[in-house]
């Protein structure tokens, strides 16, 4: 994989965001979790939510991948702001994120990443 080829000096420090109307350079280790949504996807810090062209795709290539997991095809999160995993009624695995509201599902198909939690 392509991103695991990527030299730690190469992977991606900034993210370049529009919030409101306004360009803001937003660290990425502020980075909570990238949720795509329909031609944007969605930066969400504890202080803010902002909007970026890239897909999820392309940023899980420049991310280290110790540092961002992709959860579901939609969404990547910071393994630092992972406080816990929940199990809904239906059974499927949430991710509650630290300071935040949110409750991340996680697909089938990455639920191995929680398997030692």
């Amino acid at each position: 994989r392509l991103a695991e080829k990527l030299e730690p000096a190469s992977r991606l420090k900034w993210i370049q965001a529009s919030v409101g109307n306004q360009i803001q350079m937003i660290p990425v280790d502020d980075v909570l979790f990238f949720v795509a949504d329909e031609k944007y996807t969605r930066v969400q810090t504890a202080q803010q939510e902002a909007l970026i062209r890239k897909p999820i795709k392309e940023l899980l290539a420049e991310l280290d991948p110790a540092q961002f997991w992709q959860i579901h095809r939609s969404t990547l999160i910071n393994t630092r702001a992972i406080a816990g995993i929940i199990r809904d009624e239906r059974g499927r695995q949430l991710v509650a994120v630290k300071g935040r509201p949110e409750k991340l599902e996680v697909s089938r198909s990455y639920a191995h990443l929680f398997k030692g939690m």
